[in-house]
């Protein structure tokens, strides 16, 4: 396993649509591992391939519930109520802001055994799928940002 770079705001690769997987690969499981491991260095809750430099539709999330989840060519099927709520990401560093997004959502995708399930979400989780599936097409969260981004205080990202 290793740690990944990962791609901030401005780069190109963070603004392109993903490509689907359409097998597991050695390649691919690594790339999986590697992106946990990205994420947990960095502190983060989600990781979607983009944001490592990888056109791939796989998403990686661990909102501290006690799961792991691997999201491969994630398709959002549902979605319920509305949360208004600060956001961060991994490739915005420093900045937060506030985005409403669905307060429970289905998600249908494979995991990485290619095995097609589905997966619903509420509260942060849901936040998370919705914002990580947002990197498969091209856009960042500063697109849904209502007011201004704002600057965060490191010893705020530490806790």
């Amino acid at each position: 396993m290793a740690i990944r770079s990962i791609r901030t705001m401005g780069d190109e690769v963070l603004t392109k649509e993903c490509k689907p997987v359409k097998e597991m690969t050695e390649h691919t499981a690594e790339l999986i591992e590697d992106m946990f491991e990205t994420m947990y260095e960095a502190n983060g809750v989600g990781l979607a391939a983009p944001q490592v430099g990888i056109r791939k539709q796989i998403v990686v999330i661990d909102v501290d519930d006690g799961n792991q989840y691997v999201l491969i060519n994630p398709e959002i099927v549902e979605t319920e109520g509305s949360q208004t709520g600060s956001e961060g990401c991994l490739s915005v560093p420093g900045k937060t802001g506030v985005v409403t997004r669905p307060e429970k959502v289905k998600v249908k995708a494979l995991n990485e055994k290619m095995e097609e399930f589905e997966l619903e979400g509420e509260g942060l989780l849901a936040r998370a799928i919705c914002h990580e599936c947002d990197h498969l097409k091209g856009q960042l969260y500063v697109s849904l940002v209502e007011g201004k981004l704002e600057d965060v205080m490191m010893e705020e990202v530490e806790e």
